[in-house]
């Protein structure tokens, strides 16, 4: 039956003069995020009957900022604002008009139930440059966009929207394609995904034991987050950069080549931000800027390391500055679509294959640091039944259907995901099919190519499979679907 939207109603706003017009502007120093965390404390000095705890999003769109505070600025306001930390926050984008995007997204998440309560907005300003007059009338005209899109899906679409939250078979099978390139049984990669849960839940099970006998998971944890940190940022910082570079010496000229320009990579702590999740950003085209992994601080001043080694490898080396700087240096062997594209399947199963390597060298061994890799693994096995089995319609073990609440349930209990994680990533996983399920299946993927190409003897080795040279010829052939992958792997993988 059709769901039926709820009026928002808009409560209070603040109006503020920040920019960085010139040198000398009134804000010229002044950060992006600390006008927005003073915009949130007056909204609620001003507004008592409003508790911080019914706060459900933080929405911000900042054109004005220092190093990434733009990609997070969203989750530290709410946080330094002092909303619950259960409050995701998200930034929108830093383009014009970013503001009332991200007053219309929060909207839109009013209407359907989302959420209940949300603060949304945005900081920008381009002073008196001479295109201010242009670059105003093109605001008023996004804005104007936004309203009739708003007006749009809550007028013409919602009425008609059905009121399963799951796509369906027909449009799952083509978002599946557009994250993995290929074609899947969607069925038995559900049936994969709980098979694939219970190994890694009994392997966590052992490694707990080995923490302390007897030892679930969670004390388990509580007992290395006592005992597997570094104090300081610095500290953590110079741990990072240790593994990344420790890495790339174990692993050059044994298990892979690695191009000079790649022999870097830069750590930085992305100081602001509590987003809560590391990433990469590749080496620049003509390969000045190094690549570099980002590591939030999220107001921490201990570091918890024994569950973050799998991430330096996923993130790091062997993972995606392996992956995206093989394409940088690979000349007119790719084109460059190929050089910056980006299939998610292809991309994000490598880095969950670089941290299954990592654990076949034995690099998982100080205390804890296994556990670490299996839970993050856990995580993205859940994304796997929760995804096909929310979207599908298939029944749980138990003969239940799939409900936004027993999703958030699974990826707590079974998937490990932190409580600031849950509800974000529910939502997104049934916003946006079938990219959740490109990680683990394209693990899978890189999996069955390498298990294929040991397989076929090499022509000038016969029943000896070179890794090194399966790994050059991998990486070189830029982002490909994963239908093809197994087979163009096994074929070139002991040629080279």
């Amino acid at each position: 039956m059709p769901r039926t939207a709820r009026d928002v109603v808009f409560v209070d706003g603040v109006r503020t003069p920040f920019g960085k017009a010139g040198p000398n502007g009134l804000y010229a120093e002044t950060r992006a995020d600390d006008m927005v965390v003073s915009v949130i404390r007056e909204l609620l000095r001003r507004n008592p009957a409003l508790p911080p705890e019914r706060i459900g999003e933080v929405a911000i769109a900042a054109t004005t900022q220092a190093g990434d505070q733009g990609l997070t600025i969203g989750r530290s306001a709410a946080v330094l604002a002092g909303l619950p930390k259960s409050v995701p926050g998200y930034a929108i984008d830093r383009m014009c008009a970013g503001a009332m995007t991200a007053v219309t997204t929060a909207a839109g998440s009013i209407a359907l139930g989302a959420t209940d309560t949300a603060i949304a907005g945005g900081v920008a300003s381009y002073g008196d440059g001479p295109l201010a007059g242009e670059l105003a009338q093109a605001a008023a005209a996004a804005s104007q966009g936004y309203a009739e899109t708003a007006r749009y899906l809550r007028e013409d679409y919602a009425p008609r929207a059905v009121e399963a939250d799951g796509v369906g078979a027909e449009r799952y099978a083509v978002a599946a394609r557009l994250s993995l390139g290929a074609d899947i049984d969607l069925a038995e990669a559900y049936d994969w995904g709980w098979a694939e849960l219970a190994r890694i839940e009994a392997e966590m099970a052992i490694e707990a034991d080995k923490i302390s006998s007897g030892a679930g998971l969670d004390e388990a944890g509580a007992i290395l987050d006592e005992s597997q940190y570094v104090d300081g940022a610095d500290a953590y910082q110079a741990w990072l950069q240790d593994r990344h570079d420790w890495a790339i010496e174990q692993l050059n000229g044994v298990h892979f080549d690695i191009a000079p320009p790649l022999r870097q990579i830069e750590v930085v702590l992305a100081r602001g931000s509590t987003s809560g999740a590391a990433y990469y950003t590749p080496p620049s085209e003509d390969l000045t800027r190094p690549g570099r992994t980002w590591w939030p601080l999220g107001g921490r001043d201990r570091f918890v390391i024994w569950s973050e080694l799998s991430t330096v490898f996923h993130e790091g080396v062997p993972g995606h500055h392996l992956q995206a700087g093989a394409a940088k240096v690979a000349g007119d062997g790719l084109s460059r679509f190929a050089k910056t594209h980006f299939v998610s399947g292809h991309g994000e199963g490598w880095a969950l294959y670089a941290e299954r390597l990592a654990d076949e060298l034995g690099w998982f061994s100080e205390p804890g640091t296994r556990l670490g890799m299996l839970r993050g693994s856990a995580l993205r096995a859940a994304r796997v039944v929760i995804d096909i089995g929310a979207h599908l319609g298939f029944r749980l073990p138990d003969g239940s259907r799939w409900t936004f609440g027993g999703a958030c349930d699974m990826l707590r209990d079974r998937g490990r995901a932190q409580p600031h994680q849950v509800k974000p990533e529910v939502i997104r996983y049934f916003g946006w099919p079938g990219q959740a399920i490109s990680y683990k299946l394209g693990e899978r993927g890189w999996l069955a190519a390498r298990e294929q190409a040991e397989r076929r003897p090499a022509p000038s080795s016969p029943g000896e499979f070179d890794l090194k040279c399966w790994h050059t010829a991998a990486l070189s052939l830029g982002p490909i679907g994963l239908a093809g992958l197994a087979e163009t792997l096994a074929r070139i993988g002991n040629s080279t």
